[in-house]
């Protein structure tokens, strides 16, 4: 190996430049030129994808409304150690500083941050950007001005909120999100049972998707199985059968099985004359329908990688372990069964990290009980406008799809998800 190397850098090309340089400089050549040909791709992808959903969530943890519409009142207040009140400096910084808000109109949105804390506090500091004391009160007067104008400022528990929402960085809308927040001492503790639903969506979410991707693998496998092993022109009709579905928009499908479900629809009208029940069920706006209308959407992302996977095993293999003794279904187990492992996984953990963040089919066919967490990450973003709190359950929910894809990475391995 030394020889052939000490050969190599004897060589000389025409131009008196050693062979290996040449061909070290000719290899990263090679690599530029790929790079150059993924580079438009990869910048499309960071603009339009990365960088958007990096600046999404990382509202979870910032706290720019108070720091920058009352950076004085921000920084004093740090220094106040949290009980009785805070220092008259405190209050007039607070008055100025609040007033300058007012004459620009952001006031709503100090005191819409301090009601996600303590509700009724937005009323407060729109009462009290109204009444303001004037500029000539005294520090020694100050204190009882605004006590005056509320009782609300006499008490610890709203000076504390606007401490800890001061600093740039909050873990509030992550504690809030895991049903957890921040008592005047700093410590996190549970948060008031009324207000405590996120964890219980959460689990519902997760047993929701584990449920439709059982429902997949159930319904998905024999239909695989059956393209799989008839011949080309019978399995080719049955695949574009499969495919389909994905022809129609996602919300014509749903809304399709609208129409379908209802008390009067077409589902009830054939069940009852063919003697399944004898009275009309409720079948949409609870949970059946939510699982009826997302296993038929998501079907086909069970059935085609498993398929891919089935096409690819050699028909002898099953034919060879019959001709050894075995019967049909010992040979389907202990044969044909795992070498398809490297399907039902592909398409397992594709219906499960889908069904994870599933929103129009549970809103539009579940009721008030079966929607899941995407659905409030969608009432945070378009209805209240918490962007934080949206955020946040969108890092909780990616934390638990991190969490499944590494136990599926240890329990399988992603190598067996390469599809033949």
């Amino acid at each position: 190996m030394a020889a052939t190397t000490s050969t190599a850098e004897m060589i000389q090309t025409d131009d008196g430049v050693p062979l290996k340089l040449k061909l070290a400089r000719a290899e990263r050549m090679r690599k530029l030129g790929a790079f150059a040909l993924v580079a438009p791709l990869l910048l499309f992808l960071v603009v339009t994808f990365i960088s958007p959903i990096f600046s999404m969530l990382s509202l979870s943890v910032k706290n720019d409304v108070i720091p920058d519409a009352l950076p004085e009142t921000a920084a004093l207040i740090q220094e106040w150690d949290g009980t009785g009140l805070p220092s008259p400096a405190v209050f007039r910084a607070f008055t100025i500083e609040l007033a300058a808000a007012k004459k620009i109109k952001i006031h709503g949105k100090i005191g819409k941050r301090l009601n996600y804390e303590i509700s009724g506090f937005r009323s407060l500091v729109k009462k009290t950007a109204r009444k303001l004391p004037p500029p000539e009160t005294s520090d020694a007067e100050i204190i009882d001005a605004f006590i005056a104008i509320d009782k609300r400022w006499g008490k610890t528990d709203y000076w504390n909120t606007i401490k800890r929402s001061s600093p740039q960085y909050t873990a509030f809308y992550l504690l809030t999100a895991l049903d957890k927040r921040m008592d005047a001492q700093g410590n996190i503790v549970q948060a008031p049972e009324k207000t405590t639903i996120y964890v219980h969506m959460l689990v519902q979410t997760v047993w929701m998707s584990a449920i439709v991707t059982l429902l997949c693998l159930i319904l998905g496998f024999p239909v695989s199985f059956l393209i799989a092993t008839l011949p080309t022109r019978k399995s080719n009709i049955l695949l574009m059968l499969v495919l389909l579905p994905f022809w129609t928009s996602l919300l014509v499908r749903t809304t399709a099985w609208v129409v379908l479900l209802q008390t009067e629809g077409l589902v009830n009208d054939l069940a009852v004359l063919l003697g399944f029940w004898d009275e009309r069920i409720q079948l949409i706006h609870n949970r059946i329908g939510v699982y009826v209308a997302m296993v038929h959407i998501l079907l086909p992302f069970m059935v085609l990688p498993i398929f891919s996977v089935m096409k690819g095993i050699p028909p002898s293999h099953y034919r060879a372990a019959l001709s050894l003794g075995s019967n049909p279904l010992q040979s389907f187990i202990k044969v044909y069964l795992p070498q398809t492992i490297p399907g039902v996984g592909a398409g397992v953990l594709l219906v499960f990290i889908i069904s994870l963040g599933y929103y129009i089919t549970p809103a539009l066919v579940g009721g008030p009980k079966d929607q899941m967490l995407s659905f409030f990450i969608a009432l945070n973003t378009n209805v209240t406008v918490n962007w934080g709190l949206a955020a946040a359950l969108s890092v909780v929910l990616l934390a638990v799809v991190m969490v499944f894809f590494t136990l599926y990475n240890r329990l399988v391995g992603i190598d067996n998800l390469k599809l033949n």
